[in-house]
């Protein structure tokens, strides 16, 4: 074997290590509203401010603003082996890849980042809740195609 043939070789292994370990820490919107549809609901967590909270947040988070994750986590999320999963704004926010790195380097073992943020959940269609209570916004087609009432389809079973 050859230096460019070991080299390419470790380059390939190495590209297909990166993104196992992105799939392993990452989710996506279809794939975290498939997984509560399906009842394999992991706890989420809002990391934005109270009044982007305020402004609209998934339905059932939990919501741990990042400045107060290191001191509200061993109380709020005592489990250290729970599926969860950290949310800011949108991708063009790393508060959830700061909270996601926070909870990692606090004993939690299985803590994923919603990609796309609370952004690209309310694009794609599903549910929100604001101070005027649950609601939808209409699919952005540029993010998920929608179904026959306009919102995002929702799969039975994770992607792989």
């Amino acid at each position: 074997m050859t230096a460019t043939t070991a080299t390419t070789a470790d380059a390939e292994l190495s590209a297909h290590a990166f993104f196992a370990a992105k799939l392993a820490h990452e989710i996506d919107s279809a794939d975290l509203a498939a997984a509560r549809a399906a009842g394999r609901a992991p706890i989420v967590v809002d990391t934005r401010s109270a009044a982007a909270w305020d402004r609209g947040h998934l339905p059932g988070a939990v919501h741990i603003p990042g400045s107060e994750l290191a001191q509200r986590a061993g109380t709020e999320l005592p489990d250290r082996d729970a599926d969860i999963v950290v949310y800011c704004w949108g991708p063009g926010c790393n508060g959830a890849t700061r909270a996601a790195f926070t909870l990692s380097g606090m004993g939690y073992r299985r803590v994923r980042e919603l990609i796309g943020g609370f952004e690209y959940w309310a694009r794609e269609g599903f549910s929100i809740v604001d101070q005027q209570g649950r609601t939808r916004r209409p699919v952005d087609e540029l993010t998920a195609v929608p179904n026959q009432d306009g919102h995002a389809r929702v799969e039975t079973a994770v992607r792989g």
